[in-house]
């Protein structure tokens, strides 16, 4: 990682995890058609630990790598805004953010803070203010496709890199995770922190069995081989 000078990053539910954000779960179609779904999940939303988490040291290391200009995207499965709290920019946010509400009628994006504030004085669950449809998050649910522009710009930054940095992700679930193998194929050094196994562990360089919050900031010093058979390093009991 001392070596590379256009780091790509992806980042999963692992990372905020130490943050105290579970992963996010959200079944879309039966928020759209149950009123009480709707009811129950604006009302679970309210004290979700997502908007009190702070930022961990796995967040704050990959924004010292983009502020020094070593970390040229960071791509993100994660939903919750600790790297732009941890002070990064241009994050790539692969499955959305439940800062943004849209409307699935007009379109209308408004702050997940204000439909919040609405919920709590008695609007359950709130309604567009536009054209009175169903708000729901700006979130990617479980079985729905991603954006075409963000895949497009998630895709051209892998391509770009030299280096991918990939953590706290278990790599099953598509399509972000063939971002992994699409970087090792163009030449990229490919390094991933992961406590579990990964179906793409072959591919890398090195593979480190830590946790994100005590690997990444150690990652960003450490030399890694683009070539040659691969490297692990963490505690063997957890291989």
């Amino acid at each position: 990682m001392a070596l590379a000078r256009r780091i790509t990053a992806l980042t999963g539910a692992g990372v905020s995890l130490e943050s105290g954000v579970v992963r996010f779960r959200f079944d879309a179609s039966a928020f759209l058609t149950s009123a009480r779904v709707r009811r129950e999940a604006w009302e679970s939303w309210l004290d979700d630990p997502m908007w009190t988490a702070e930022p961990n040291a796995a967040h704050r290391a990959l924004t010292g790598l983009q502020r020094i200009g070593r970390l040229r995207s960071l791509l993100t499965q994660n939903v919750d805004g600790l790297h732009q709290r941890a002070g990064s920019s241009s994050v790539i946010e692969l499955h959305g953010s439940m800062s943004r509400v849209v409307c699935v009628s007009c379109g209308a994006v408004g702050a997940m803070s204000e439909a919040l504030a609405r919920v709590r004085g008695g609007e359950l669950p709130p309604d567009c203010q536009v054209c009175g449809g169903v708000l729901r998050p700006a979130a990617v649910a479980f079985g729905e496709p991603l954006h075409d522009d963000v895949l497009r710009a998630a895709r051209m930054a892998v391509l770009d890199c030299d280096a991918m940095l990939v953590a706290g992700t278990s790599l099953t679930v598509e399509p972000a995770a063939q971002l992994v193998p699409l970087a090792a194929k163009a030449g990229a050094a490919v390094v991933i922190c992961s406590l579990d196994p990964t179906p793409y562990d072959s591919l890398a360089a090195a593979v480190v069995r830590e946790p994100a919050a005590s690997a990444l900031p150690a990652l960003a010093a450490v030399p890694v081989v683009a070539t040659g058979p691969i490297r692990t390093w963490g505690d063997p009991s957890t291989w």
